[in-house]
């Protein structure tokens, strides 16, 4: 009975054809899975390396982009304030003529005389100081006369005149500028009162023809 039992237990130990070949089959497919894991991994690591060169080079031109920009502004701003320096080297040399006549003025002043040489020499600054403004697109109204304008007017009296019309600019406390269309100083000036049946404030008789624009 114990060599039964002995040839039982010999038979229990014993590995099948079948069970070595299962074990066989199973090792190959674990080396066959780690080799077929292996490049997956590798094409992401490299995939990953593409990535970061992209962004290293997205990220560079990016700073090239803010370094133009930044050189751009930096131009503009430049540019901008030498072209004001310019302007008012330019404006400024324009008035050193004035200031000739102005110095002569004084020295005929000085010089005693009967007083016309001192005419003369504010009369020249007076002519230098509007051909300048005329020469910068400046030009005086001339308002006595014309129908009041609040466009170049601004009325600081109001008269009675039986020789002019209701609202007409009779005189002027100091002349008006405009500079193209656009006006640089309104003229201050006396208005005359309407009549009866007519308003008596600027501009109640209807349409303003405006004042005129001298263009000497």
């Amino acid at each position: 009975m114990s060599k039964r039992s002995e040839m039982e237990n010999d038979d229990k130990d014993a590995v099948s054809p079948e069970q070595t070949a299962g074990a066989a089959k199973g090792a190959d497919g674990s080396l066959a899975e780690a080799s077929a894991t292996s490049p997956s991994v590798e094409m992401l690591q490299q995939q990953l390396a593409q990535k970061d060169k992209e962004l290293a080079d997205l990220k560079d031109k990016y700073l090239r982009v803010l370094a133009d920009a930044e050189n751009a502004r930096k131009r503009i701003r430049q540019q901008s304030e030498d072209s004001v320096r310019v302007q008012r080297e330019n404006f400024l040399r324009d008035l050193l003529p004035i200031v000739d006549n102005l110095e002569r003025a004084v020295e005929a002043a000085q010089g005693g005389g009967n007083g016309q040489p001192i005419v003369e020499g504010v009369e020249m600054v007076l002519r230098s100081l509007l051909d300048f403004l005329r020469a910068n697109g400046v030009t005086q109204v001339n308002s006595v006369g014309q129908t009041f304008d609040p466009q170049l007017h601004e009325a600081v009296d109001h008269v009675h005149s039986p020789h002019h019309p209701p609202n007409t600019v009779v005189s002027e406390f100091h002349r008006g500028y405009v500079i193209g269309d656009r006006t640089l100083r309104p003229a201050r000036v006396a208005v005359t009162k309407g009549h009866q049946g007519h308003g008596g404030s600027p501009g109640a008789d209807g349409d303003s023809n405006g004042g005129g624009i001298e263009n000497n």
